[in-house]
């Protein structure tokens, strides 16, 4: 007689946990080092950004060690609120520099890697590997219609002051107005975003999560921590580094520091839909740019009446013109509920036009 044997416990970490936890450890050794040290402004730059993604990516894997405790709605709003936090915290730092420019760039240049480089590569990945993929539609154009009216309230303020209406001396009191405002509305879309999707839960099947709970909040904690040290130090380097770079502050704020500090969606999102897991890997790309429209932008305003230098919503016309074409399009592409590796390549290839638009400044 044979007895089968017990099934062997599963693993709280694997090796690729490890090695993760070894890289952020690396990475922002090096760049506390190269902090302190008498070191050249880029490689302090360029080592302090690796170690903001080092850290995006065990943010990100904690949150997938939550699993499926919440749903899709409610992952990509956890996702997006801390895949924000290095932003926010770079914002900071930055304002705090003087480099208003630059933050503003970063603000709009954030929603643009979102919701053209990162959406876009996740349809690619997911369209060449699954085909057409299919996702709740109603969710998205939820979602999508936030994300007008809010693009829609940070165009409002430059338009009036474009156009010289009697609001033009008052920016700084209309964007703290139009700020609360907006936080106001995102409080109000939470029931919403976090409603489980009973369709949507059926159709994805997600792997069954190692660590326990308070092993991934834990490690989120730790990581959120350690962003806002390393992004101090990123935004020390900045702008010595575009000096020696030779680069607009328009550049630096729209490409560089808003996919550096995108680098959990740049990650999580192509991964999920690559996996098939569409619903997953629409919510936490779109929920990203919605929040840094809703939460990062207004809050950062706020933030800068703690600082010597005044943050406004009232951004640069190129810059407006480019988030208003680029949630225009998305919106278009999304409101079906389907999506290709083509129209992920169109996305794609708006992101890079509009980036070389602003390589000059």
């Amino acid at each position: 007689m044979t007895v089968d044997a017990a099934p062997a416990p599963a693993r709280t970490f694997i090796r690729s946990d490890f090695m993760v936890f070894g890289i952020c450890a690396v990475a922002v050794g090096m760049a506390a080092v190269t902090r302190f040290a008498n070191v050249p402004s880029v490689l302090a730059f360029v080592v302090a950004g690796a170690a903001v993604a080092a850290l995006a990516s065990l943010v990100g894997r904690s949150v997938e060690q939550l699993g499926d405790r919440f749903g899709p709605g409610a992952t990509g709003v956890l996702q997006g609120a801390l895949g924000n936090l290095p932003e926010l915290f770079i914002g900071f730092f930055a304002l705090k520099a003087g480099l208003v420019s630059v933050v503003q760039s970063a603000i709009i240049g954030s929603i643009l890697s979102n919701i053209l480089l990162v959406l876009g590569l996740a349809f690619v990945a997911g369209g060449l590997k699954h085909g057409t993929q299919k996702f709740n539609s109603e969710r998205a154009r939820t979602t999508m219609v936030l994300m007008v009216l809010a693009t829609g309230a940070l165009v409002l303020p430059s338009l009036a002051s474009y156009v010289h209406t009697p609001a033009e001396p008052h920016e700084k009191s209309l964007s703290i107005f139009v700020a609360i405002v907006l936080l106001l509305v995102f409080a109000l879309s939470l029931p919403a975003s976090l409603k489980r999707s009973a369709a949507a839960a059926n159709d994805v099947h997600m792997e069954a999560p190692r660590w326990p709970v308070w092993v991934a909040v834990g490690l989120l904690a730790v990581a959120s921590l350690c962003a806002a040290l390393v992004s101090d130090w990123f935004v020390y380097a900045l702008e010595p580094a575009i000096d020696a770079l030779g680069i607009s502050q328009a550049f630096a704020g729209l490409v560089i520091v808003a996919i550096a500090g995108n680098a959990i969606e740049n990650v999580i999102g192509i991964k999920l839909a690559f996996k098939g897991q569409a619903d997953y890997a629409l919510s936490v790309v779109i929920n990203s740019p919605l929040q840094i429209a809703l939460v990062l932008a207004p809050a950062l305003v706020l933030l800068s009446l703690l600082t010597a230098s005044t943050l406004t919503l009232v951004f640069a016309p190129m810059l407006i013109m480019a988030v208003a074409i680029t949630v225009i399009a998305v919106a278009f592409i999304v409101f079906d509920g389907e999506s290709t590796w083509l129209e992920g390549a169109t996305l794609v290839a708006l992101y890079v036009i509009i980036a070389s638009v602003f390589w000059w400044g």
